[in-house]
């Protein structure tokens, strides 16, 4: 007889992948066990395991759903004629999206490498499809520069994740720029090193 899903379980899953993200990120992947997890989630290791057969299941789970919700948003954003304001709205989508994700943002960024080379590689092609849809939205502000300087493509864009990826760990929610400040101001600080990119 097949055992019937309780109507619950889902939600459990996200309260489970909710609270071991913050716990993993707080003490550290490989420091963590599923037993002191266990204890910061309020419910028994057999429940845990009951959806994740192991600890590496639940961090490949937590930095998947992590970056298939910023995929997703991403893909979300509507071609804007104007260059400039699709990637500004490009920004805008990631910066959001990181919203209460930074723990699920700094296992992504330090936690990777402890998983299987076939998870690696699933959650590389979602980081990946990333680049591509932020280098293009790039390219479009300058075609002929970037056409002229085809090298400088790659680290423009990085330059740009670069500045995003890492807000986490300056930013402090109510003092200083808004979330919705800095994309603007990250967005213009690219725009305008194009802009300095055309004139060489």
């Amino acid at each position: 007889m097949v055992r019937t899903i309780a109507k619950d379980h889902e939600e459990k899953r996200l309260a489970i992948l909710k609270t071991a993200a913050k716990f993993f990120a707080k003490n550290g992947f490989d420091r963590s066990s599923m037993s002191q997890l266990a204890i910061e989630c309020g419910v028994s290791k057999a429940l845990i395991y009951h959806y994740y057969e192991s600890k590496e299941v639940l961090l490949y789970d937590i930095i998947f759903t992590h970056l298939k919700d910023l995929v997703d948003a991403v893909d979300a954003v509507k071609q804007n004629e104007d260059p400039e304001q699709h990637l500004r709205n490009l920004v805008h989508a990631i910066l959001g999206q990181y919203r209460d994700a930074d723990a699920e943002h700094k296992l992504q960024l330090e936690a990777t490498t402890s998983l299987p080379r076939a998870n690696q590689k699933t959650l590389a092609d979602m980081q990946r499809r990333l680049v591509v849809t932020l280098s293009d939205a790039i390219n479009a502000v300058s075609p002929m520069c970037f056409e002229q300087r085809e090298e400088t493509l790659r680290p423009v864009t990085m330059s740009l994740f670069g500045m995003l990826n890492w807000f986490y760990l300056w930013y402090r929610r109510g003092k200083g720029m808004t979330r919705s400040d800095y994309a603007d101001l990250a967005t213009d600080l690219l725009i305008g090193g194009i802009k300095g990119l055309e004139k060489q």
